[in-house]
Protein backbone atom coordinates (compact mmCIF):
# COMPACT_ATOMS: atom_id res chain seq x y z
CA UNK A 1 0.00 0.00 0.00
CA UNK A 2 1.65 3.51 -1.02
CA UNK A 3 0.53 6.36 1.43
CA UNK A 4 0.50 10.16 -0.26
CA UNK A 5 3.32 11.71 0.12
CA UNK A 6 2.99 16.08 0.38
CA UNK A 7 4.57 18.07 -1.76
CA UNK A 8 8.06 19.77 -0.66
CA UNK A 9 7.20 23.31 1.09
CA UNK A 10 7.61 26.09 -1.36
CA UNK A 11 11.28 27.66 -0.74
CA UNK A 12 11.79 31.51 -2.34
CA UNK A 13 15.12 31.66 -2.06
CA UNK A 14 16.82 33.12 -4.50
CA UNK A 15 19.92 32.61 -6.55
CA UNK A 16 22.21 29.78 -6.89
CA UNK A 17 22.21 29.10 -2.84
CA UNK A 18 19.10 27.13 -1.43
CA UNK A 19 19.27 27.26 2.13
CA UNK A 20 21.10 24.24 3.66
CA UNK A 21 19.74 24.46 7.31
CA UNK A 22 20.94 22.13 9.84
CA UNK A 23 19.02 19.25 11.44
CA UNK A 24 18.43 20.99 15.05
CA UNK A 25 19.35 18.04 17.27
CA UNK A 26 22.28 17.52 15.14
CA UNK A 27 23.05 21.37 15.83
CA UNK A 28 22.95 20.81 19.34
CA UNK A 29 24.77 17.93 19.86
CA UNK A 30 27.76 19.57 17.56
CA UNK A 31 27.27 22.71 19.46
CA UNK A 32 27.70 20.86 22.95
CA UNK A 33 30.49 18.65 21.68
CA UNK A 34 32.84 21.13 20.37
CA UNK A 35 31.94 22.93 23.74
CA UNK A 36 33.05 19.65 26.00
CA UNK A 37 36.44 18.95 23.41
CA UNK A 38 37.82 22.74 24.15
CA UNK A 39 36.80 22.92 27.82
CA UNK A 40 38.71 19.74 28.04
CA UNK A 41 41.64 21.12 26.18
CA UNK A 42 42.03 23.67 27.85
CA UNK A 43 41.98 21.80 31.32
CA UNK A 44 45.05 19.66 30.19
CA UNK A 45 47.17 22.82 29.19
CA UNK A 46 46.26 24.44 32.09
CA UNK A 47 46.86 21.20 33.86
CA UNK A 48 50.43 21.18 32.38
CA UNK A 49 51.35 24.76 33.66
CA UNK A 50 49.85 23.89 36.90
CA UNK A 51 51.98 20.53 37.47
CA UNK A 52 55.26 22.40 36.16
CA UNK A 53 55.48 23.77 39.67
CA UNK A 54 55.59 20.79 41.36
CA UNK A 55 58.75 18.83 42.07
CA UNK A 56 58.56 15.69 44.74
CA UNK A 57 62.06 16.61 46.19
CA UNK A 58 61.68 18.59 49.35
CA UNK A 59 65.03 20.58 48.83
CA UNK A 60 64.72 22.07 45.77
CA UNK A 61 62.81 25.08 45.32
CA UNK A 62 60.52 24.83 42.03
CA UNK A 63 58.54 28.24 40.15
CA UNK A 64 55.84 27.64 37.35
CA UNK A 65 56.59 27.77 33.93
CA UNK A 66 56.09 31.19 31.94
CA UNK A 67 52.54 31.17 30.51
CA UNK A 68 53.95 32.32 27.07
CA UNK A 69 54.19 29.00 25.71
CA UNK A 70 50.67 27.63 26.95
CA UNK A 71 49.11 31.20 25.88
CA UNK A 72 50.25 30.06 22.60
CA UNK A 73 48.25 26.40 22.91
CA UNK A 74 45.56 28.31 24.15
CA UNK A 75 44.86 30.95 21.61
CA UNK A 76 45.31 27.83 19.08
CA UNK A 77 42.01 26.83 20.05
CA UNK A 78 40.65 30.17 19.89
CA UNK A 79 41.28 30.14 16.38
CA UNK A 80 39.81 26.67 16.03
CA UNK A 81 36.95 28.08 17.93
CA UNK A 82 36.47 30.86 15.20
CA UNK A 83 37.22 28.04 12.75
CA UNK A 84 34.38 25.72 13.71
CA UNK A 85 31.79 29.12 14.00
CA UNK A 86 32.33 30.44 10.53
CA UNK A 87 31.98 26.94 9.21
CA UNK A 88 28.77 26.49 11.21
CA UNK A 89 27.70 29.86 10.00
CA UNK A 90 28.20 28.40 6.18
CA UNK A 91 25.68 25.87 6.85
CA UNK A 92 23.27 27.48 9.39
CA UNK A 93 24.11 25.78 12.36
CA UNK A 94 22.69 28.61 15.35
CA UNK A 95 23.40 27.13 17.85
CA UNK A 96 26.94 26.25 16.99
CA UNK A 97 27.72 29.28 15.84
CA UNK A 98 26.46 31.11 19.06
CA UNK A 99 28.79 28.56 21.50
CA UNK A 100 31.28 28.65 19.52
CA UNK A 101 31.29 32.70 19.51
CA UNK A 102 30.36 32.20 23.50
CA UNK A 103 33.87 30.31 23.23
CA UNK A 104 35.83 32.19 21.30
CA UNK A 105 35.05 35.12 23.75
CA UNK A 106 36.34 33.16 26.73
CA UNK A 107 39.46 32.21 25.24
CA UNK A 108 40.60 35.36 24.33
CA UNK A 109 39.52 36.68 27.94
CA UNK A 110 42.24 33.73 29.08
CA UNK A 111 44.34 34.29 26.61
CA UNK A 112 44.48 38.18 27.28
CA UNK A 113 44.30 38.02 30.76
CA UNK A 114 46.81 35.70 31.31
CA UNK A 115 49.86 37.82 29.07
CA UNK A 116 48.69 40.65 31.18
CA UNK A 117 49.39 38.54 34.42
CA UNK A 118 52.82 37.03 32.51
CA UNK A 119 53.95 40.39 31.34
CA UNK A 120 53.83 42.07 35.21
CA UNK A 121 55.86 38.92 36.74
CA UNK A 122 58.15 39.31 33.98
CA UNK A 123 58.52 43.31 34.62
CA UNK A 124 58.36 42.01 38.65
CA UNK A 125 61.18 39.79 37.62
CA UNK A 126 63.57 42.61 35.85
CA UNK A 127 62.65 44.88 38.85
CA UNK A 128 63.04 43.01 41.43
CA UNK A 129 65.36 39.54 40.28
CA UNK A 130 65.35 38.61 43.93
CA UNK A 131 62.07 38.02 44.39
CA UNK A 132 60.45 34.36 45.30
CA UNK A 133 58.86 33.44 41.70
CA UNK A 134 62.06 34.99 40.02
CA UNK A 135 64.61 32.46 41.60
CA UNK A 136 64.42 29.61 39.01
CA UNK A 137 64.55 31.69 36.06
CA UNK A 138 68.01 32.94 34.51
Amino acid sequence: MDLPVAPPAFDATTGSRQRRRVDRGADIAAGCGLVLLELITLAVIFGLWFLSGFDLDPEKTVTTDPLWGYLDATGGVGVLAIAAAVTAAWVDAVVTVVTQAVMTIMVFMIFFGGGEVQSHQDQLCRDVPSAASCEDRG
